[in-house]
């Protein structure tokens, strides 16, 4: 199955976290079909906090894909 979730970067005690589209078998940080977005949890100031190609996600999703937990939250956050 295909799905949108969160792939994790950034160093430690610094988050950041790519959206990505991917198969739900590979690895959480592994390879991906195709990048979406990003979300960094630490932005302060004028740092873009949340970043969602909103076009790719809607296609993706019309296509099957599901939506982890926290992505969910995130695309209504985006709203």
């Amino acid at each position: 199955m295909v799905t949108i979730r969160l792939s994790r970067g950034g160093a430690k005690k610094r988050p950041f976290y790519n959206i990505v589209v991917t198969d739900s078998r590979n690895r959480r940080d592994g390879r991906y079909i195709e990048r979406v977005g990003f979300f960094n949890p630490m932005a302060k100031g004028q740092e873009v906090r949340l970043n969602i190609a909103k076009e790719r996600v809607e296609y993706w999703l019309s296509k099957g894909a599901k939506t982890s937990e926290r992505v969910g939250k995130l695309l209504k956050d985006a709203a």
